[in-house]
Parts: C-alpha cells; structure tokens; sequence
C-alpha cells in the first residue's frame, strides 16, 4: 500500500514520542500489505472501524487513533488524522 503521507506520523510522534514504536509499526504492517478491502484489512487490524468514508485505527492499545482514507482499488492510504483518545472523543476530525 501506498501511505500518503508519512510525514504526518512524524510530525504526531515528535509532539508525542511515546507514539513513535507503535505509530512506525503501523506504517510498516500497511505498507507491507496489499488489502483489496475492508474486510482483508480487518484481518490484521481486527479493532479497525469504517466510518463513513474513513477507517479508525486504534493505535497503542486505543491511546491514539489513527484516521485514514484508503482507496483499495489503487492501493492509496490518506492519512488524514493522528490524535490523542481524548483529541478523537471531541469529533472534531468528523468536519
């Protein structure tokens, strides 16, 4: 898969190094992967949920959640969000 962008788990793991192992492990399971749908996703990330249009990854037993757009057509990630669990209970990300 496609990860657009890294750039910003960096920059979330620069604000909150304690992201830093569990936010690069993430990167390198979806990167290393080639999911042809949610359902094949859900395989490795059984805690993953399909919201709307994103997919949520809880990150770090559930400390940071993770929100991506996938296209699994042309195997495109969209990072769109990295937040902490109380960032995410805002819902601010939904807008």
């Amino acid at each position: 898969m496609h990860i657009i962008s890294r750039k910003r788990l960096l920059e979330f793991s620069a604000k909150h190094p304690n992201s830093d192992k569990p936010s690069d492990r993430w990167y390198r399971i979806i990167k290393q992967s080639n999911y042809n749908s949610f359902q094949e996703l859900r395989k490795t990330f059984p805690k993953a949920d399909q919201i709307g249009k994103f997919i949520v990854f809880n990150i770090s037993g559930n400390k940071f959640r993770l929100i991506a757009y996938i296209v699994f057509s042309s195997k495109q990630v969209y990072i769109r969000h990295i937040l902490t669990h109380p960032e995410y209970d805002k819902g601010k990300w939904k807008k």
